[in-house]
């Protein structure tokens, strides 16, 4: 027998004043289990065990509703039958023991594209690490004819003065890979400290900080980007410190935000009437509530650094020849000629600048969902 404990009564699942409570309240109104144990119908009751069971929790509407399911079959839990299975033959997830992390990965798999995103990523990285090692041909040497087709020899071709494409596109990889990880560290560091300063200690740092961050933001970010290019001399380091230097208003923002609502809740005030160090308050209970949202917008800062890097060497104002990366392998693709003659010095960086991002954007969209607290089980 299945019964259902609503405001400490016990109803049939098919009374309608369960079916109107459940459509008043929706599926989603937190809910714990108890399973009763012992149970005879024709006893007083005195002799009832109860034992009690880890609830799983969900968002509800209304927090003062509760809908607890019971199971009275003799044998039976509130996991199902021996099989694994409810009533209704469905196998039912045991989340009440999952951990934060499981229930970020278990969120994270539901979104299959992210998954395959992760998986092409990882490949991308791996082959992008292992570079000086499955590389057929140093990436600056002269190794076949100019602009040589694709062949069993160079599977992607030869570039204008001979250098192999696939060698250069591995290389290439990794220099892009590194100018994005590099910025998003650089920005993600100067945007936390300036929020968490900012949201904290309001007054006048908040009003400096954010109207300095207004100043940068109001800047057109690719004249920016190129005005600061054109100052330092192009290069690998001066192209990552410039676009880390340029990215960090929008996470100083966000940070800000989220410092301003945790400043005012219960656990960060006990500290600070228990005298505790402002490091402590700010580093061990402050910042560690911000993550999640950090790193999702990191992912964004990610894909956006690797553009960036992208324009700017193919401008001529980003990393130098003859080293090799993304951007500057499609420099070469600016004349119609090669345009329309010699597509594989150009589709091979294009498509894999165009994967990359889309995947790094993938994969940040999942990351939301399965980082919200408030999202579904």
């Amino acid at each position: 027998m299945i019964l259902r404990k609503i405001d400490g009564q016990f109803y049939n699942r098919d009374m309608p004043a369960v079916n109107s409570l459940r459509r008043r309240f929706g599926r989603k109104s937190a809910f714990s289990a108890e399973v009763i144990e012992g149970y005879d119908e024709k006893s007083d009751g005195k002799s009832r065990k109860s034992t009690k069971i880890d609830a799983v929790q969900t968002r509800g509407t209304d927090e003062n509703s509760q809908d607890q399911t019971l199971d009275v079959n003799n044998g039976s839990d509130f996991k199902g039958n021996a099989n694994g299975k409810n009533n209704g033959g469905r196998k039912r997830t045991d989340i009440s023991s999952e951990s934060y992390l499981q229930t970020v990965i278990r969120r994270f798999r539901r979104h299959h594209l992210a998954t395959v995103s992760l998986i092409i990523l990882a490949v991308i990285v791996g082959a992008a690490l292992l570079a000086p090692v499955i590389a057929p041909y140093d990436p600056n040497d002269i190794a076949g004819p100019f602009a040589g087709a694709p062949s069993k020899e160079f599977w992607l071709g030869t570039d204008q003065i001979g250098r192999d494409v696939l060698s250069r596109l591995l290389y290439a990889t990794r220099i892009s890979l590194l100018v994005g990880v590099m910025a998003t560290l650089i920005s993600t560091v100067i945007g936390v400290l300036l929020g968490l300063v900012a949201g904290y200690f309001g007054g006048v740092a908040d009003m400096v900080i954010m109207r300095f961050t207004d100043m940068v933001m109001s800047f057109p970010y690719i004249l920016l980007v190129l005005v600061a290019a054109a100052i330092f001399k192009p290069g690998l380091w001066n192209i990552i410190l410039i676009l880390g230097f340029v990215d960090w208003p929008g996470i100083a923002r966000l940070v800000r935000g989220n410092v301003l609502n945790l400043r005012e809740t219960n656990f960060v005030k006990g500290n600070i009437v228990a005298g505790m160090p402002l490091r402590h308050i700010l580093f061990s209970e402050i910042l560690p509530n911000t993550v999640a949202p950090i790193l999702v917008y990191a992912t964004s800062v990610l894909a956006l650094s690797i553009l960036d890097e992208a324009a700017l060497s193919f401008l001529g104002q980003g990393v130098q020849p003859p080293e090799a990366s993304l951007g500057n392998m499609l420099n070469g693709a600016q004349s119609l000629t090669v345009l329309t003659t010699q597509p594989w010095l150009w589709i091979p960086p294009g498509l894999l600048i165009v994967v990359v991002v889309m995947a790094i954007n993938f994969i940040g969209d999942a990351l939301r969902d399965a980082l919200d607290p408030n999202g579904g089980r």
